[in-house]
């Protein structure tokens, strides 16, 4: 067994950046429904990391930082950019115009799955052992239950091509999360605009080739205001602490947030759309906090701490 190394478990501050980053990647699974309505996948993937990347460039010329110019940097921000942004985001977007938000959220949930598989084999330090295991399974029992069973009816047929298309984004986050590890010795900002910028770079010219953007009805301000939430927030904001808690507590404890993403979208739908918060979702949410424990490696610690103690008998 393989004990939970120090430099890979989470303190207050990255558990605290994890919150705030499932509900920023929680809030866009709202705006991708709201953007599908009027606008085609590749126009919205687009706009959503163009403008995330300008506004993240005008950001660095504000604190006057100056981006990395050599060219074996930007190759890696072009392989990040693909596989953080570019291929998840279009399957990922595709997928929600085939089955409901809450189902795309489950499928992704399974990202700390391969991400632990995927860390044991190209890691030092964050090994697979039984507790990240366990925590694993009580985090993905939570999601089911969390979002209930019966979004799965009807589950098949015509739905199974996208569900396996958020099953293959899940792998490929956990890719992304091992190949991010290399951009340690850079600032997040840095890390986040670059990949962004790339990512923008590749998909002007497939946008432009497949949706003819320009023959687009104009959008309403609902989408637009949609359209800027997600870019600025969701996206911009929300990948400067992705690298930041990547940096920090290492690849497997930042796809931690795709088991807290579904909690954020239930509680954001309680709060703005006066959704019920029910029994079934507490335990979910109680399920993923145990499993959440155990994969950062705290919870058997303790476990262990009080089972190790020995009553010391007097002479």
């Amino acid at each position: 067994m393989t004990s939970p190394s120090a430099a890979t478990q989470m303190g207050l501050r990255e558990w605290s950046l994890l919150l705030l980053l499932s509900v920023l990647w929680g809030a866009s699974f709202f705006l991708f429904k709201v953007l599908v309505a009027e606008l085609p996948t590749l126009t919205i993937v687009l706009a959503r990391v163009l403008l995330a990347a300008i506004l993240l460039h005008l950001v660095m010329l504000a604190r006057r930082q100056a981006m990395p110019m050599d060219a074996k940097r930007w190759r890696e921000f072009f392989i990040m950019g693909f596989l953080n942004n570019a291929l998840p985001f279009v399957l990922l977007v595709w997928a929600e115009t085939k089955i409901s938000g809450g189902l795309a959220s489950i499928l992704n949930a399974t990202t700390p799955v391969f991400s632990v598989l995927a860390a044991h084999f190209y890691t030092a330090n964050e090994k697979l052992n039984w507790y990240k295991g366990i925590g694993v399974c009580f985090g993905l029992l939570g999601v089911l239950i969390l979002i209930g069973p019966s979004i799965l009816v009807g589950a098949g047929g015509d739905q199974v091509l996208p569900e396996l298309a958020v099953l293959f984004t899940a792998l490929v986050y956990a890719i992304a999360g091992m190949y991010g590890r290399r951009f340690r010795d850079l600032p997040p900002l840095a890390v986040a605009t670059g990949q962004l910028t790339a990512r923008s770079l590749m998909l002007i010219p497939l946008t432009l080739l497949v949706d003819h953007p320009w023959n687009l009805p104009s959008p309403s301000a609902h989408t637009w205001q949609a359209l800027l939430c997600l870019a600025v927030f969701s996206t911009a904001l929300a990948y400067i602490i992705y690298f930041r808690i990547l940096a920090s507590a290492g690849a497997t404890n930042v796809m931690l947030v795709t088991l807290l993403v579904p909690i954020s979208a239930i509680l954001l739908g309680v709060v703005f759309l006066h959704e019920t918060f029910t029994t079934q979702a507490f335990a979910g949410m109680c399920l993923i906090a145990v499993g959440l424990a155990a994969i950062d490696g705290r919870l058997p610690a303790a476990v262990r701490r009080k089972f190790n103690r020995r009553p010391t008998c007097a002479p």
